[in-house]
């Protein structure tokens, strides 16, 4: 399958099939390409927490507002979280990145307010949170994005110390019923010549 073909057939999976599972190797593909992601300097100020214990996921759908029955009966739940901690993020970067990248972080970011440097860690983020969303697509596993959560009971079950949860996808496959599934409800996307400029 094309990459634009994937991306044609994707969508927000509103009902899974609890009883379909994904395959090991698939989560450990899945994990690798998170590790890839692409982030600003290559900063990685992230976590990636790969929930699929039925006791934990029934824990996290209570917290999860209107997608309960997303996260019980997909087959896991990704939780992305960020650094929350700057002196650990400083000492990560100290450690794993060139001195230019350190560099440019200590001019250019460093004398920000916190709150500006931690929603540029957000940034980085929801970069790989894209990146997940089209390997699922590529690899025909449905996904879920789900901002409709209380992170900071997230953080609460998961263990999340020096992290804050940021958002969560839902991963697994979807049931024959959707109602959502592009066969039973066509996307709608603004045209292209709307949001697309060649110049």
């Amino acid at each position: 399958m094309s990459f634009i073909n994937a991306m044609q057939e994707r969508y927000t999976t509103k009902k899974y099939n609890a009883s379909k599972k994904i395959d090991s190797k698939h989560i450990e593909e899945l994990k690798e390409i998170l590790r890839l992601s692409p982030s600003s300097i290559n900063s990685q100020p992230w976590k990636f927490t790969f929930v699929s214990d039925e006791a934990t996921k029934e824990k996290l759908s209570k917290v999860s507002w209107i997608n309960t029955e997303k996260v019980t009966d997909s087959d896991t739940v990704v939780v992305f979280s960020r650094i929350n901690d700057l002196a650990t993020f400083e000492k990560q970067i100290e450690e794993e990145l060139p001195q230019g990248a350190v560099d440019y972080y200590k001019e250019y970011l460093k004398p920000l307010p916190e709150q500006e440097i931690k929603a540029w860690f957000d940034k980085q983020v929801y970069l790989s949170l894209g990146v997940l969303l089209s390997a699922c697509a590529a690899m025909k596993i449905d996904a879920t994005p789900m901002e409709g959560i209380e992170p900071e009971n997230y953080d609460k079950i998961i263990d999340n110390k020096g992290y804050a949860t940021l958002v969560a996808v839902a991963i697994g496959y979807r049931d024959e019923d959707d109602f959502n599934q592009p066969s039973k409800k066509p996307k709608s996307r603004i045209a292209l010549e709307k949001v697309v400029e060649s110049i």
